[in-house]
């Protein structure tokens, strides 16, 4: 049996590296956004404390860290991952390769 030829196998290594590329370029992208939002948000804590220190706000943070505490629970920071996968692989016949490019982005970032 022969090997299968290039003309063959070009349309799979096509979309495996346009998966590839589109996968790192968007957990780049994401990465970036991700540290915009941490400062931003780090901002905004500064921003609400030095209010409260100046008693122009009163916050209850008993209140906050109860809201936010089932957030960062294991299981739903698993369930996001999985809804970020199936958003950004939704109707894309290159997911194989997407998801390690992702990763690949997301740690390169």
């Amino acid at each position: 049996m022969e090997p299968p030829g290039l003309e063959q196998v070009a349309p799979y290594l096509e979309q495996l590296g346009f998966g590839l590329i589109a996968g790192f370029a968007t957990g780049y992208a994401l990465k970036k956004l991700g540290k915009l939002i941490a400062i931003a948000f780090g901002l905004l804590f500064v921003t609400i404390q030095l209010l409260a220190y100046f008693n122009f706000v009163a916050i209850n943070w008993i209140k906050v860290e109860h809201i936010l505490n089932p957030l960062f629970k294991p299981e739903s920071l698993s369930q996001a991952w999985q809804s970020l996968v199936k958003i950004l692989t939704f109707n894309i016949t290159f997911a194989a390769a997407f998801v390690p490019g992702l990763v690949l982005g997301l740690r390169r970032g």
